[in-house]
């Protein structure tokens, strides 16, 4: 089952709903000490569970530049699969571009984009719309 973010009707696929919350369970992981939401509200706390209002959409936009100035800084060895069960390994194991330097780059959607990318032309999209950003699956 694929997910995406969808503006109206505009859709932005994703890949697998684990591919997206390991996303997330990175960010948590390594930038909110494992405490989801607590500095990224908008993004891991309102676009996670669904729905980005449009009246945050451009406090989810700077949220989204820090995030990726701090995963910049940080190698891939600090990917998480899963915040639930730290254990679980990333179903690729270390069979990776060498493209993808640090975890800024590491996620790439299942049609080859970069998701940070994706995620910015998803709310540029909605600002101009002014419209929610929601996740989807299909």
């Amino acid at each position: 089952m694929a997910v995406g973010l969808k503006v109206k009707f505009y859709w932005y696929q994703v890949g697998t709903g684990d591919f997206l919350h390991s996303f997330f369970s990175t960010i948590a992981y390594n930038l909110e000490d494992g405490k989801w939401g607590t500095k990224y509200p908008f993004l891991m706390k309102e676009l996670y569970n669904g729905t980005l209002p449009e009246e945050h959409l451009k406090k989810a936009k700077d949220e989204l530049g820090a995030i990726a100035i701090e995963l910049k800084k940080m190698p891939i060895s600090n990917v998480i699969w899963d915040i639930d069960d730290l254990n679980k390994p990333m179903p690729w194991g270390d069979n990776i571009s060498s493209d993808i330097t640090d975890l800024s780059n590491y996620f790439v959607t299942s049609e080859g984009k970069d998701l940070i990318t994706l995620f910015h032309n998803a709310i540029d999209k909605a600002i101009e719309l002014k419209s929610d950003v929601t996740i989807v699956s299909i």
